[in-house]
């Protein structure tokens, strides 16, 4: 747990860093292509091409792709239809994601999810009851679908590592990871990016190197190797630690104009959320430790 505290305080910024000098800006699979790009290059001296099955390399790969290429492609288009604070707050949804995707990959299901979801998006449409349009409603899918992405991931990193090589030094493999991630972000690229918008200030060439090299090459490697170290409930919690971290830092240094009350309205009906889909979890453990 403290390995997952540690880099929900380094990617506190990265939402802030996106949205205020990143999002609108500049070209959005160019911003992922380099993250994904200079992360990978941190990870390929350790790669050990042989020391793992090619068919778990594949695996992790996927893994990857789903967590980062896809998840990041996603994730960079919010910016273009919601606040930061609304990105952070729509984001509270990946725990139950988690829950979701784990309880499907082992057959059972998961009656809570479609009430907590359903609370959760109540306390979506009270953060902007006065402003619920086109716009807004294709921020929150876009948010939902990189969140969907960055659980699958996660959970798939998690089964992947603690099956086949749980002993391993994951420094070794996780280049693996990235790889996954950069055959999804360069074909991106190619057809969707914009070469007309690459970055033009050396600010925004610095927080494309700081979110590729930090953010995303030690910021992910320490997160995947912290969700092989709890159970998957710890990891569902961790997941939501970003939002408030990544609020407060949003409000004192950008966004001092944010209206509070409606954000933290909306948030409590969603927090309400998680523990209902919490309880359901809750009841649905100890009916089968009874049997």
């Amino acid at each position: 747990m403290p390995i997952l505290i540690a880099v929900t305080l380094l990617w506190a910024f990265s939402f802030s860093l996106i949205g205020v000098y990143l999002a609108g800006q500049v070209d959005a699979w160019f911003s992922v292509l380099m993250r994904v790009s200079l992360a990978t290059l941190v990870f390929l001296p350790f790669l050990k091409l042989r020391q793992i099955e090619a068919s778990v390399a594949f695996k992790l790969m996927i893994c990857g792709a789903l967590q980062l290429g896809i998840m990041y492609g996603f994730y960079y288009q919010s910016f273009l239809y919601l606040s930061v604070p609304e990105v952070l707050l729509f984001t509270v949804m990946t725990p139950l994601y988690v829950t979701l995707i784990n309880d499907m990959l082992d057959c059972r299901l998961n009656i809570g999810f479609a009430i907590s979801s359903l609370i959760a998006i109540c306390g979506a449409v009270a953060i902007r009851y006065q402003g619920v349009d086109d716009g807004f409603i294709k921020g929150l899918i876009i948010v939902q679908c990189a969140n969907v992405c960055f659980a699958a991931g996660q959970v798939g990193y998690k089964r992947v590592i603690e099956k086949n090589y749980p002993d391993i030094a994951q420094r070794t493999v996780f280049g693996w990871f990235f790889l996954g991630a950069l055959a999804v972000v360069i074909p991106c690229y190619i057809f969707m990016g914009n070469p007309d918008k690459l970055p033009t200030t050396n600010l925004q060439w610095g927080i494309l190197i700081y979110l590729g090299l930090i953010a995303s090459g030690l910021g992910y490697f320490a997160w995947n190797k912290g969700a092989t170290m709890v159970n998957i409930g710890t990891l569902a919690v961790a997941n939501n630690l970003l939002i408030p971290a990544g609020i407060i830092v949003n409000v004192v240094f950008w966004n001092r104009d944010a209206d509070i009350l409606r954000l933290a309205i909306g948030g409590g009906i969603i927090l309400l959320a998680l523990w209902v889909n919490d309880k359901f979890n809750q009841k649905w453990a100890k009916a089968n430790l009874n049997k």
